[in-house]
C-alpha cells in the first residue's frame, strides 16, 4: 500500500494582506466548555429546560419554509415585540442575538478613536466589540462585591467617550445596578454619550431596587437598552436579541445591521415565545430557576464561600489564582464550570442534579 504524504506548504499560498492591527490584537471569546458523555453543563447561561411547547410547534411548522428568504426587517417580530415591552415599533431593531445587536449599536454611533467605556470584569464580548467597531475600550473595576462602580464610571468619561455600557444584571458577578444609582449616573452623563442598559438577564431579577429600564429609556433618549430571548425564553440556539431605542437612534442602528440578520425560524420562534401560553410556561421556568439560585447561593455561603448578591442564572466565586486548578477539578468530575483565569469561576444555575453535583464539588475546595 502506497503511503500518502501531504506537502509541506508553499510560502507562496499564504496571504500576505494585512489585518487591522486592532482585529490582530483581539482577545479571544471564550465559550462555555461543551459536554462529553455524561458531564453537567453549567458552563453557559442557558436555559435547562427544553424549549417552550408553543415555541417547539412554531419552529416545527416553520421549517417547511426554509427554503426561502426571511422578512428581511423581521417586520412581524419588531411589532410583536413593541407590542410586548409598550414602545413604538420605531424604537425596536432586532438581530442575531444581543450581542450582534450590541454590534450594530456601537457601528452605528462610534468613530475611529472614540472610547467606549464598561465595568471589568463584565461581559467578555465588550472589548471585542469595541475594537471591531474601531473604538478604544476604557474599563472600570468593579467593586470588591462584583457590583458596578457607578460614581468611577462616571468620573471616567472624558470628551472622547461615545458609548458607555451598563451591564444588569453583571455578567459573571451577578449583581444589578440600583435605579438611584443608575438615575445619579444618567444625570452627570453628557447627552451626547450614548448609555447602553445590558439587561440581558432581565427575568431572573428580583431586587426591588433594580431600575425601569423604560422609564429610564423614556426619561433619556440617549439610552438604548439591551434585551436578548436567549436566556429566560430558552432561545439561546436560535438567537435573538432586540434593542429599544428613540427613533433617530433605532433607525441608525437599524441601518447598520445585517440583512436577513434573523433568520426565519428564529423569527416564528420569537413571535410564539412572546404570545401568553408561552409567556406563562416560561415564568414558571424561570421561577424555579430563580428558586434554585437561591438555594445554591445560600448553600454555598454556608459553605464559606463570599457569593456576590446575584440577580441573574447564575452564581460567581472569587477563586483568584486558583482559578484554573478548579476548573479543570470541575471538568474531572463531570461538572464544566466557566472559568476566568487569575479571578473566578461562574458557574451557571442548571438542572437540580447539577446544581447538587456543583455544590458537593465546591465543598471540597474549601
Amino acid at each position: 500500500m502506497t503511503a500518502v504524504t501531504t506537502p509541506a506548504a508553499d510560502p507562496a499560498s499564504s496571504s500576505t494582506v494585512p489585518l487591522r492591527a486592532a482585529i490582530a490584537a483581539l482577545p479571544a471569546y471564550v465559550p462555555g466548555a461543551r459536554p462529553s458523555g455524561t458531564a453537567w453543563k453549567l458552563s453557559s447561561n442557558e436555559n435547562p429546560y427544553p424549549p417552550l411547547t408553543s415555541v417547539l410547534a412554531a419552529i416545527q411548522s416553520a421549517a417547511t419554509d426554509v427554503n426561502r428568504y426571511p422578512d428581511m426587517y423581521a417586520t412581524e417580530l419588531v411589532e410583536t415585540i413593541a407590542g410586548h415591552v409598550g414602545v413604538d415599533a420605531a424604537q425596536v431593531v432586532v438581530g442575531n442575538g444581543s450581542v450582534a445587536v450590541l454590534q450594530h449599536v456601537l457601528e452605528a454611533v462610534v468613530e475611529p478613536g472614540d472610547e467606549v467605556l464598561f465595568p471589568w470584569r463584565s461581559f467578555e464580548a465588550y472589548p471585542i466589540i469595541t475594537a471591531v467597531s474601531g473604538g478604544t475600550p476604557v474599563t472600570v473595576p468593579v467593586t470588591a462585591d462584583g457590583r458596578l462602580d457607578l460614581p468611577a464610571m462616571a468620573a471616567a468619561v472624558t470628551g472622547r467617550t461615545r458609548v458607555v455600557l451598563v451591564c444588569t444584571p453583571n455578567n459573571p458577578t451577578g449583581p444589578v445596578v440600583h435605579a438611584d444609582e443608575l438615575d445619579a449616573f444618567l444625570a452627570v452623563v453628557p447627552r451626547d454619550v450614548l448609555v447602553v442598559v445590558d439587561e440581558a438577564y432581565l427575568e431572573f431579577v428580583r431586587d426591588p431596587q433594580a431600575p425601569d429600564a423604560l422609564a429610564v429609556l423614556r426619561a433619556h433618549p440617549n439610552v438604548v437598552v439591551l434585551r436578548t430571548l436567549s436566556k429566560a425564553y430558552g432561545l439561546a440556539g436560535l438567537r435573538v436579541g432586540y434593542a429599544l431605542a428613540e427613533p433617530r437612534l433605532a433607525a441608525g442602528i437599524r441601518a447598520a445591521s445585517t440583512p436577513f440578520g434573523v433568520n426565519h425560524l428564529a423569527q416564528r420562534a420569537a413571535i410564539a415565545a412572546l404570545q401568553p401560553p408561552a409567556q406563562a410556561e416560561m415564568a414558571q421556568h424561570v421561577d424555579a430557576l430563580v428558586a434554585e439560585r437561591t438555594r445554591v447561593a445560600d448553600a454555598l455561603r454556608e459553605q464559606g464561600w463570599d457569593v456576590p448578591a446575584t440577580q441573574a442564572n447564575f452564581v460567581w466565586l472569587a477563586t483568584g489564582e486558583r482559578t484554573a486548578e478548579l476548573a479543570a477539578a470541575a471538568t474531572a468530575a463531570g461538572v464544566l464550570v466557566r472559568p476566568f483565569a487569575g479571578e473566578g469561576v461562574r458557574v451557571s444555575i442548571g438542572e437540580v442534579a447539577a446544581n447538587d453535583a456543583f455544590l458537593a464539588l465546591a465543598a471540597t475546595w474549601r
